[in-house]
């Protein structure tokens, strides 16, 4: 494989470009903790996702479409677009096309096999002066933005951005549940999103971090039709799998493990087929470590962290089935 290529033709159109002309507050990130830092052996799922074994997904799988209420797209924006592709392309091997959306802007697509798995734009001016930050933007398929726009405002939700067209690959808009945190929609046309996964690199599942779970989750629920699953009745498992038809997709942690006065906000995990070298190569980077790799019993191996730009994610090996760690 190439290591990327540059000044690619617009005419692929890749979805979210026009992502840059909304004016979109994101929270700042609330690191997600092993109850004081401190590296434990095993912890239990009220501080991490419990993932179910089979949603791993241990091996390369081409996405043909995507289910209405799926996890469809991630996209970075960030204040150094260049390195920002730099870090990823190392941790995650990530090649990329960059195109033209204007006299000096670029949107970046993230390729895994060939096929799309994220992509990248660069924050705003009038963005980098209210103090927007680095983040990782998450799109949720639906089958028409501007019903279920219309609905989320039904439902106590805000509409930061209206149903608008991207070119002729399809229709989005951005929401922001009750609680305050945001999310996009994505109305597929001619671009389905992430198009593959794979044991390393690719879109696996997302928390949402806030400080009501029951208001977020009964908004979702009414919204996507998402199911919130609990383990089991042991407090001490208090969280929450969120079930799309017959796939787990991500999870709500409990409220306590929620930062006060933090916003809302979706963490986003990555698969990586070695959590360690992955964590060691990220912070050799220039990464900062919000968890370093950690075993979570039955579920698999996880690590917290920023990029060098300050954009937060997860990363997540897999437990062998019966088994813990990588």
């Amino acid at each position: 494989m190439s290591s990327g290529s540059r000044n690619c033709s617009i005419s692929a159109k890749p979805f979210g470009v026009q992502w840059h002309e909304v004016a979109f507050e994101e929270p700042h990130f609330t690191p997600l903790t092993n109850g004081g830092g401190s590296r434990r052996p095993s912890i239990r799922s009220s501080l991490a996702p419990l993932f179910p074994w089979e949603y791993a997904r241990p091996t390369m799988a081409n996405i043909d479409k995507h289910a209405p209420g799926d996890f469809c797209w991630i996209e970075l924006a960030t204040t150094d677009q260049t390195a920002a592709t730099d870090f990823y392309s190392k941790i995650f091997g990530w090649t990329f096309k960059d195109y033209l959306i204007g006299s000096n802007e670029v949107y970046t697509v993230f390729q895994v096999q060939e096929r799309d798995a994220a992509a990248g734009c660069r924050l705003r001016p009038d963005q980098l002066s209210r103090g927007i930050p680095p983040h990782w933007n998450l799109y949720v398929a639906v089958e028409s933005a501007d019903a279920t726009a219309a609905r989320a405002e039904q439902l106590g939700g805000k509409v930061l951005a209206p149903p608008f067209d991207v070119f002729d690959a399809g229709r989005m808009a951005v929401l922001q549940d009750p609680t305050g945190a945001a999310l996009s929609l994505w109305q597929a046309i001619n671009h389905r999103g992430t198009a593959i996964t794979a044991p390393n690199g690719t879109l696996c599942w997302a928390d949402l971090n806030t400080p009501d779970r029951e208001r977020a989750g009964q908004f979702y629920s009414d919204l996507f039709g998402w199911q919130m699953m609990k383990e089991d009745d042991d407090s001490a498992h208090n969280y929450w799998h969120i079930k799309n038809g017959e796939e787990f997709i991500g999870g709500i942690p409990p409220a306590s493990q929620h930062q006060s006065g933090a916003p809302a906000h979706w963490l986003v995990y990555f698969t990586v087929s070695d959590c360690d070298a992955t964590a060691a190569t990220a912070k050799n980077l220039g990464a900062t470590l919000y968890m370093p790799p950690t075993d979570f019993e039955d579920v698999g191996r996880i690590s917290v962290m920023a990029d060098p730009q300050g954009a937060a994610f997860a990363i997540f090996k897999a437990a062998a089935r019966g088994a813990a760690g990588s």
